[in-house]
């Protein structure tokens, strides 16, 4: 995958840093202003634009508070330790740039449609202004794809599964209900849309971070070390990260920039789409806005995960739990995360490293009462030595007898259930580390609650992104089919298998992402006059209520 290529970070921070420093480091510089503009003072009245400020900032938010704050830190740090949340940071730092950019150029050229509704988004300066309609359309495909696969059936799909673990709802039952309430916001347009999401966002967030306060508090003493651990093994790596077996400095690094872009989004070019309905004659006052989405999406709730699940300890603690196939690995002899040999020797197969001896383990395995009497094998399980581990057929409780067979590390019979201890992560990690405080066992429910509504309001905020790239593709009267799809697919995805969309959607989010950060780069000059007329404009403004 082009999201997952080694050089995809370095394009990503680099066009980032590049502007930070172009434009003086305008995230330091106008945190203070954007504020100001997010509290209505400086709002004109009869503005052109849909929504205000704060309702534009909160649809951006929900589409970018989802399920990567939860599941998505939790895996970042059980991939890359420590280290992946400090380039999380280091992303949204300079992410809080690439965001007043885009957002600038694209709330400048945005129009206003047949139907009297603002839309914007990169795909208009990249048509207006770059005169690039082929990018443009390119984009504007892959935002209708993104939105389904991004924001729409995973999101759903999430919700559903956990609404079962936690609370035994059916799926489709979820799905149902939930759909209803989709179509019920989404029908209504943008004005609907930010009159709930600006409801909605508030809420979530400081449930969520009342949940995590009450674990990073109880587990007050770990806080320093916790907050230490993420600066050394940034620098140095540690034989203590991914999975306790160990992970690389780029490792952490690219696992780290990766997780970052998917929760704030800062360069895909998705958050603009909600920026250009925002009231506003200048579209620097709308950019700095956008200042504010990383620092709270990323460096405020990522940070909070990562110290929930790094003062708790429960990162580097095995858990009973059913092995997913695709986290479970059966190597050909014995190997045990107590000794230093064996750590080492796993430390370079799980990080692709050379110089180690492991192969897959290709044979029998032969079984009674569920449990292994051959002993030439071990099974690793998200990044672990599993132990206790246990053999049954599609039920835990009908123990398995008999002989399994093994071919290139991975068991051939697809009815068998292997479960046991092991190392867990995404929202199971999360959801563990969330019992660990002052709320005990109903921490979980916070985390289960968090994520329907982070979900949901994801779901929400990719519709009007979806719809708004079908207006400049189509024109306004094929949105309302697009809603009604949308809704379709919501329900779909609640009780089905979406694996192949999700990753038809990661190409589709590298689509919008390379030709946005090629957009903005082109037009660094014009950037910078605007920013520089704003604030002359801004300051004469000033003046002369001043002398008034």
């Amino acid at each position: 995958m082009l999201g997952s290529a080694a050089w995809f970070p370095y394009v990503l921070l680099g066009v980032g840093l590049f502007f930070t420093i172009y434009l003086g480091f305008p995230q330091i510089r106008y945190f203070k202003h954007a504020w100001l503009v997010v509290s209505g003072k400086l709002d004109r009245k009869g503005a052109p634009g849909d929504t205000t400020h704060f309702q534009a900032l909160t649809t951006a938010l929900s589409g970018t508070v989802g399920t990567g704050n939860i599941g998505g830190v939790a895996f970042a740090i059980f991939l890359g330790g420590p280290a992946a949340l400090f380039w999380m940071w280091a992303t949204a730092f300079l992410g809080m740039t690439t965001k007043f950019v885009e957002v600038t150029l694209s709330h400048k050229y945005r129009v206003k449609t047949e139907d009297g509704t603002m839309a914007g988004g990169p795909m208009y300066y990249m048509d207006r202004r770059l005169n690039m309609k082929w990018l443009a359309i390119a984009f504007a495909i892959a935002t209708v794809i993104s939105s389904f696969g991004t924001g729409n059936l995973p999101q759903i799909n999430n919700i559903a599964q956990g609404m079962q673990a936690t609370f035994g709802l059916e799926p489709m039952l979820t799905g149902g209900v939930l759909a209803v309430l989709l179509a019920l916001v989404i029908l209504g347009g943008i004005q609907r849309i930010a009159k709930v999401t600006s409801k909605v966002v508030p809420f979530m967030s400081v449930l969520y971070v009342i949940g995590a306060l009450a674990v990073i508090l109880y587990n007050v003493e770990n806080i320093g070390p916790a907050f230490a651990s993420v600066i050394s093994d940034a620098f140095t790596g540690s034989a203590a990260a991914g999975g306790f077996l160990g992970a690389t400095i780029a490792y952490a690094f690219n696992r780290g920039v990766n997780r970052g872009l998917f929760s704030n989004e800062a360069g895909q070019g998705s958050a603009p789409i909600a920026h250009a309905a925002a009231k506003a004659d200048e579209p620097v006052s709308e950019g700095m806005v956008s200042i504010l989405e990383p620092f709270i999406d990323t460096i405020i709730i990522c940070t909070l995960t990562g110290l929930v699940i790094l003062s708790s300890g429960v990162w580097k603690e095995k858990f009973d739990n059913e092995f997913e196939r695709a986290d479970m690995k059966i190597l050909a002899g014995q190997y045990s995360d107590q000794n230093d040999d064996d750590r080492h020797q796993l430390f370079l197969y799980l990080n692709n490293e050379k110089g180690h001896t492991i192969e897959p383990y290709n044979g029998k395995i032969e079984v009674v009462s569920g449990k292994a009497i051959s002993r030439n094998f071990t099974i690793i399980n998200s990044r672990s030595v599993a132990e206790d581990v246990v053999f049954s057929v599609d039920a835990k409780e009908d123990l398995f007898t008999g002989t399994l067979n093994v071919k290139d590390g991975r068991l051939l019979k697809d009815n068998i259930l292997v479960s046991g201890k092991s190392l867990v992560h995404s929202a199971q990690l999360t959801t563990v580390a969330f019992t660990r405080g002052f709320f005990g066992d109903y921490g979980q429910y916070i985390v289960s609650i968090g994520l329907l509504l982070f979900a949901f309001s994801t779901a929400i905020a990719w519709s009007y992104y979806g719809d708004r790239a079908m207006t400049y593709l189509l024109g306004p009267r094929s949105v309302m089919p697009y809603r009604v799809f949308y809704v379709a697919g919501f329900f779909w995805a609640s009780f089905s298998d979406t694996t192949l969309v999700w990753n038809l959607a990661a190409v589709a989010i590298v689509v919008m992402t390379l030709p946005n950060l090629f957009g903005i780069m082109v037009l660094h000059k014009e950037m910078k006059q605007t920013v520089n007329e704003y604030w002359r404009d801004f300051k004469e403004k000033q003046a002369n209520k001043d002398q008034a």
